[in-house]
């Protein structure tokens, strides 16, 4: 009986690496997990990770250089938006890392994608619920 096996593609390979260094980032994957439900813009995005837009804007050129998000400009703004195959890897990731821990839970069981509107729901209570105290007087 024969053993089949694929040719070693160096680039090939080498892509795909940079493919998983993008997304091996917490933020990235989140990023990559929120752009996969609609197109959003960087201040948009930044919230949702809490984090600065400038922080943002580099995971995004990181994504982008991968080939895992595609951008447009709208005036002033741009919005990002996940590649065609984006939401299938992020699926995939999360059945490997889920067989690892012994879980037999699908992508819908333990998806990323349910933290992220969770958290954006966070985000928007946290806004509303702000209190504007007055400004002391000195």
């Amino acid at each position: 009986m024969g053993v089949q096996v694929m040719s070693w593609d160096s680039a090939g390979a080498d892509r795909a690496v940079a493919v998983l260094k993008a997304v091996a980032d917490p933020s990235r994957y989140r990023l990559l997990w929120a752009l996969t439900q609609r197109e959003l813009p960087v201040s948009a995005l930044a919230e949702l990770l809490g984090a600065h837009v400038a922080a943002t804007s580099q995971h995004l050129a990181k994504l982008r250089t991968a080939g895992l998000v595609d951008s447009r400009r709208e005036g002033t703004r741009i919005y990002y938006r996940a590649g065609e195959r984006v939401r299938g890897l992020l699926e995939e990731a999360t059945l490997v890392a889920n067989a690892a821990q012994g879980e037999g839970g699908g992508p819908a069981a333990a998806s990323p994608e349910t933290a992220v509107v969770a958290q954006e729901r966070t985000a928007r209570s946290a806004r509303t619920a702000r209190v504007r105290r007055p400004a002391t007087e000195h």
